[in-house]
């Protein structure tokens, strides 16, 4: 067996309900929720598992996607399972950082909380977002960069999907562009702003600060940066780094590019969803991709791994 990777998901992929069984049967995963609601002052389980309308407010669902990733990486770490490297999406790099060891769970659920809090408030009103569909992404970037106003690319998830970011004229002109230019559709997507794009730099340059506040401890494992697509070497460059990733194009396939060529032949996706296990098989056939969302999925990896090794 080659090296393994823990990847965490982003915001998007949330439900009420999600983390449910974690909490109820595994004592470690309830202490997460335990000290979540404490350091935040929410009522975490509620937020999660009860019908309720703010999971689906940024302000809400970052810390409540994070909180149950957490929750499911601690049952998946009591059982001895260690990555080799991980890397999250957008938000699920803090999964990413939590797994590296770089920061306390407490300290990452006050950040996560103010994340959300922030890019909520940044939210400009004239702001979209637009997945193209078959088109590579390099000439999607400079059909971006050719057109007048913010836009540009938010998310390079796997080949063939990319979704763009910006102001919601400059968002509209660039996807007419990218069909004449032969994308195989561009979708706007249902979102409440223009993440990861220049017009949430304030927000970004608001969380370096808090992140100031946060003591950084040495890495008991790697993880690869959105920003980069490369490894975090330096605990000293992980605050800056999460500042810009507010506002900087989410490098997903290159990262996960990066593990492969690294050695990583499997993947386990922690979280909501199937989202990362999807593009992993768009990105590469030849590696596994595991997922880890209920008690069930968490026994048949422990075992599969088991028989692995």
């Amino acid at each position: 067996m080659g090296k393994l990777a823990f990847v965490f998901p982003g915001q998007g992929a949330q439900y009420v309900g999600m983390g449910k069984e974690f909490y109820e049967q595994i004592s470690v995963s309830r202490k997460v929720y335990t000290i979540a609601s404490e350091v935040t002052g929410l009522n975490l389980p509620g937020l999660c598992f009860e019908k309720n309308e703010q999971i689906d407010i940024t302000e809400y669902t970052q810390i409540a996607m994070l909180t149950t990733e957490a929750a499911i990486l601690a049952a998946l770490q009591e059982k001895g399972v260690k990555a080799d490297v991980a890397a999250g999406l957008s938000l699920g790099e803090y999964g990413a950082i939590l797994t590296a060891g770089a920061m306390s769970l407490e300290d990452v659920f006050r950040i996560v909380r103010q994340r959300g809090i922030l890019m909520q408030e940044a939210v400009p009103t004239g702001g979209a977002m637009c997945a193209v569909l078959g088109m590579d992404g390099e000439k999607i970037a400079k059909i971006c960069d050719e057109t007048e106003g913010i836009v540009s690319v938010a998310n390079y998830n796997c080949p063939g999907q990319i979704v763009i970011t910006g102001e919601e004229g400059a968002v509209a002109v660039a996807a007419e562009k990218l069909k004449e230019a032969g994308a195989r559709r561009c979708i706007p997507l249902n979102v409440s702003g223009p993440f990861h794009s220049a017009m949430l730099k304030e927000a970004g340059e608001k969380l370096g600060k808090v992140l100031e506040q946060v003591e950084l401890r040495a890495f008991s494992t790697p993880y690869v940066t959105n920003v980069t697509a490369e490894y975090v070497t330096e605990p000293s460059e992980i605050k800056e780094l999460l500042g810009r990733q507010v506002y900087s194009s989410v490098k997903w396939q290159q990262s996960v590019e990066r593990m492969i060529a690294d050695g990583v032949d499997t993947f386990i996706e922690i979280g909501p969803g199937r989202t990362l296990t999807g593009f992993l098989k768009k990105i590469n056939k030849n590696v596994t991709g595991l997922h880890i969302e209920k008690v069930e999925d968490l026994d048949v990896v422990v075992k599969m791994l088991g028989e692995k090794q």
